[in-house]
């Protein structure tokens, strides 16, 4: 069974709003983790960006396949 695809993302960032709308509207199922709430989830997404701070990350099978959304992104 292969992992559920990751968001990370705040609740502020409007480019992670538009990628959680598009995530939903195509019915893809994913976990989500506010960096800006959750300290543990925010380090993870520093070490899968490589020192990335930038949000929306979306992370398949444990890799980081998009950092931010449609050329922008939000720094945290």
């Amino acid at each position: 069974m292969s992992k559920p695809l990751e968001l990370f993302a705040t609740a502020s960032c409007p480019h992670c709003a538009a990628a959680r709308e598009d995530l939903e509207w195509r019915g893809i199922a994913f976990v989500e983790y506010d960096v800006e709430q959750d300290a543990q989830a925010r380090e993870r997404m520093v070490q899968l960006t490589g020192g990335g701070r930038t949000v929306p990350v979306i992370v398949v099978e444990g890799k980081p396949v998009q950092v931010g959304w449609m050329g922008r992104g939000c720094l945290v």
